[in-house]
């Protein structure tokens, strides 16, 4: 599966913009602030119909313009090929369309064509607090688990019901622990099912990312990620019992699986503290590539990945290492940008491996090299 061409229009900074890509490895080149981003922004909404930046939808029109359009053909196999269109008008409800079909649940469409990036902003993951961390886990697992995604949606529908609850209770100077009990119920069947599908999943995904870090970094560091949860050596029921005095106290649930986090650990030290720019970069870096090889094995198809940036805080032959990576039958699609065009030729003058070149100027896009 890879995406053959991509159409804009009025999407961020550009107002009409469309290309052909190669099937293996495209590379978008310009100043920072041209919108090389963009394009890979737009290439991730067509899969999550979001923008990975967690921007409002209406921010993402043209200044002045009444919408958005992305549109993108894929292909798949030799003859397959489907049509998906992201349209947003402002103020009214988000369009997606399939082969001109509008999908009604958005929910369902997450998964169909597999997406993984890695952005500078990742950095967020290392240093910013554990929601962000619990979100990277939920959106990976989402994507080969409609089941997951449908439990998510539950019990957090349960939480903002218990907690809208608790508050009423303390505001009202009254209680009735059964009003609690449908939402606690709810709480427990899917917060214990979510747990034990992250716990499972990160049993197989850590390897995996230990494998491509040490690939990276040559051997040079060991590193580790730690799921963080409430729910080892307790049941969601239990936790919810044992701190129901806590929660009326403090007015909202303060226990459960929305409180749980992953520990990144290098040479067994906080990543976040004791990691370099490089190395945790290198962490970031490995953690998408893992995403990556998961996805691949459990949809049976090969995500489009998505580099942007690859070249900040990394030193010349960790990118290479990660260009010849990329570049191997295990990876397909492949979307890369950088500041510099001399930088990118230099390493295709190395490796042999069908590329496009896009050079990016102020909303303009211009193919400089084809092969």
């Amino acid at each position: 599966m890879y995406l053959q061409r991509i159409a804009l229009s009025n999407f961020k900074n550009y107002e009409e913009a469309e290309l052909a890509f190669s099937s293996k490895i495209n590379c978008f080149v310009g100043n920072n602030g041209v919108g090389k981003t963009n394009i890979l922004d737009a290439i991730y909404y067509l899969s999550f119909t979001k923008s990975y930046f967690n921007l409002a939808d209406n921010q993402n029109i043209r200044h002045e313009a009444p919408f958005f359009a992305i549109h993108g053909n894929y292909i798949s196999g030799e003859e397959s090929q489907d049509l998906v269109s992201c349209i947003q008008q402002r103020s009214q409800k988000k369009q997606l369309k399939v082969n001109k079909k509008e999908v009604d649940r958005m929910a369902d469409h997450i998964g169909r064509f597999p997406v993984v990036m890695v952005s500078p902003y990742d950095s967020d993951l290392i240093n910013d607090g554990s929601d962000l961390r619990r979100k990277f886990l939920d959106s990976v697992i989402s994507q080969f688990d409609r089941a997951y995604l449908d439990d998510l949606v539950v019990y957090n529908k349960a939480l903002a019901q218990r907690n809208v609850l608790l508050k009423h209770f303390e505001e009202m100077r009254y209680f009735d622990e059964t009003q609690l009990e449908m939402w606690d119920h709810q709480l427990n069947i899917t917060g214990t099912r979510i747990f034990e599908k992250r716990r499972s999943f990160l049993a197989d995904f850590v390897p995996l990312f230990q494998h491509y870090f040490s690939f990276i970094s040559n051997g040079r560091e060991l590193v580790d990620i730690v799921y963080v949860t409430q729910l080892e050596c307790t049941s969601m029921s239990t936790l919810l019992a044992e701190n129901l005095g806590r929660d009326r106290s403090a007015r909202y649930t303060t226990v459960g699986i929305h409180k749980d986090d992953l520990d990144f650990r290098i040479s067994d030290y906080p990543t976040k503290r004791f990691g370099s720019q490089g190395q945790q970069k290198s962490f970031l870096v490995a953690i998408k590539l893992a995403q990556f090889h998961f996805t691949r094995e459990v949809k049976g198809l090969k995500p489009i990945l998505l580099l942007d940036d690859i070249f900040d805080k990394l030193d010349a032959l960790r990118v290479e290492q990660i260009i010849r990576l990329v570049g191997e039958d295990g990876f397909g699609q492949v979307f890369i940008t950088d500041t510099q065009r001399e930088r990118i030729a230099g390493i295709f003058s190395k490796i042999n491996i069908d590329h496009r070149i896009f050079e990016i100027d102020g909303g303009e896009v211009h193919e400089t090299i084809t092969l």
